[in-house]
């Protein structure tokens, strides 16, 4: 694989974010590889006030949808809020579409202070395959993600090796060939 292009969003706003740091080390494995380049979007350096939809190309979204187009794998990186994703992510993404995200490589993955992220996991492939992305099969989930950390960096060598294979499968799977056009896929209005 050849000059590929990762970019990442870190879903959280917390300075000192297991999210952020987490995407990172997926990002760091992904430029493994001598031609890879990454973009680590960090949502706390954009300017983008809640969606609203008569205006939605308000603070920096053409900057954040640029950055996205210009990728050829995501990585979504969020902390688990209430059992689903955080509320940055979700406005940057409601800035985003079709051209953002269809037939593009989208790797997910959630940390939590508490138990397994699944139900959030599942909420983010959802919205992806609704975009028409192809959703990576493996996927980072890092539960009670406090006691993992020291220092900043991810010491847990089962979770990192987990979060690594991320970003190497981001940049494995970046140009699939898509899938061909399911049922749904047609019928879904935006997509055409």
């Amino acid at each position: 694989m050849s000059d590929v292009h990762v970019a990442a969003i870190a879903g959280s706003l917390r300075d000192e974010s297991y999210t952020r740091a987490s995407v990172r080390v997926a990002l760091d494995a992904a430029e493994a590889d001598r031609d890879v380049t990454t973009d680590l979007v960090d949502l706390r350096a954009l300017d983008l006030p809640v969606y609203d939809g008569d205006d939605d190309d308000a603070g920096d979204a053409a900057d954040l949808r640029e950055r996205l187009r210009a990728a050829d794998a995501v990585v979504l990186g969020t902390p688990v809020y209430h059992g689903s994703y955080a509320s940055p992510l979700k406005t940057a993404l409601d800035y985003c579409g079709f051209d953002e995200f269809e037939e593009k490589t989208v790797g997910l993955l959630a940390v939590a202070g508490g138990s397994f992220p699944t139900a959030t996991l599942d909420h983010l492939r959802v919205v992806m395959r609704a975009l028409n992305a192809w959703v990576l099969p493996h996927q980072a989930a890092l539960p009670r993600v406090g006691s993992h950390f020291e220092g900043g960096e991810l010491v847990d060598d089962d979770l990192r090796d987990r979060v690594e294979t991320l970003g190497r499968r981001c940049v494995e799977y970046a140009n699939i060939e898509p899938d061909p056009r399911t049922f749904e896929a047609a019928s879904n209005v935006g997509a055409e």
